[in-house]
């Protein structure tokens, strides 16, 4: 009986460790920082709880009830607020002031509904640089918005896959969207904001992660990450963008570019032959006034040398004339 009870006891230790290790939310850890919480559901809220997870003990942060005044752990004061308790209740997002080392670890936000009992989001805090940094692209979905988007992600078939978790990255924080187990057959209910649906089937080659009427706001990188049970895995990073007009949007400036060089060389295509043909016919009148000028050339070959259309070189040469020479008699005297 003995042996029973240490069982159950180490069966539950892990069991609280195991989930302990389990988060929804990874955040970047910074002096002003805040933890996501959004309950999307319509139904009636009571009450939110904020406690931070030490081990197999929860400390309570903060407790909000909208028949109550806001209760804060004097160890949080001036440190931690709601970031939306006057807006609305389903978004209980909890803001950080000045930060420390001391903030790391797995956080709490517990939401008490009716009739669908309790909801509970963990985010983890860790130091880290900026998680798209570590997250490379793999290759780029454009798509508009309203679209039903369809991410997909090839697997691996030189080893089984035991499970496949998409998430979506950003700068700040990583949300897990979609987790199958393969081998166990189960399915994780995700916690983040956005409903997005996956397939979870053992056997396929391919995993898909639908985003139904996709806005602006899904934007980013979406890491699909698969892993066997020896151990291998493999990462792929797909980079969407939602386009304000249509995802032709992204061929609209090339081809507007291409349509003005290509009218810019045709137009030099059309100037460069109009001035071809213009020198042809030059070329070709140039031959028929040919006779005319040799005409007058022989015209004036025929004229006389004293005739006043000589050149200047022909009035600038010597002219002899031969005179006869005359005896010079005496005059006779009478």
């Amino acid at each position: 009986m003995a042996y029973l009870t240490l069982l159950l006891a180490i069966l539950h230790v892990h069991k609280a460790l195991c989930e302990e290790t389990f988060w929804d939310t990874a955040v970047q850890l910074s002096e002003t920082m805040t933890l996501e919480c959004v309950y999307s559901f319509t139904d009636n809220l009571t009450q939110v709880e904020w406690s931070k997870i030490n081990g197999t003990e929860k400390v309570t942060i903060a407790v909000y009830n909208p028949s109550h005044p806001v209760h804060i752990q004097h160890n949080y004061l001036h440190r931690v607020h709601f970031l939306n308790s006057t807006v609305g209740f389903h978004n209980m997002s909890l803001s950080f002031h000045n930060a420390s080392e001391e903030d790391i670890g797995t956080y709490s936000c517990l939401f008490h509904t009716f009739p669908h009992g309790s909801w509970e989001k963990k985010i983890k805090v860790v130091q880290s640089d900026s998680f798209e940094m570590a997250a490379p692209s793999n290759g780029h979905l454009y798509a508009e918005p309203g679209q039903n988007v369809t991410l997909s992600c090839q697997l691996q078939r030189k080893w089984p896959v035991q499970q496949v978790m998409w998430e979506k990255v950003q700068p700040h924080q990583v949300d897990i969207l979609a987790y199958c187990n393969l081998s166990q057959k189960t399915r994780y209910t995700s916690r983040y904001q956005r409903k997005t649906w996956s397939n979870c089937s053992k056997g396929s080659m391919q995993s898909v992660l639908i985003i139904p009427s996709a806005k602006a706001a899904d934007s980013g990188l979406y890491r699909c990450r698969s892993e066997a049970s020896t151990g291998e895995n493999e990462t792929i990073v797909i980079r969407l963008i939602i386009t304000d007009g249509g995802s032709n949007n992204h061929f609209i400036l090339p081809v507007a570019g291409g349509s003005v060089s290509l009218l810019f060389v045709i137009l030099i295509i059309i100037i460069t032959v109009m001035f071809y043909n213009r020198r042809r016919r030059r070329q070709v009148r140039t031959p028929l006034k040919e006779p005319r000028d040799k005409q007058s050339k022989v015209a004036t070959n025929c004229r006389s040398p004293t005739s006043p259309i000589q050149s200047i070189d022909d009035e600038k040469e010597d002219i002899y004339v031969n005179y006869p020479t005359f005896s010079r008699r005496p005059k006779p005297r009478f």
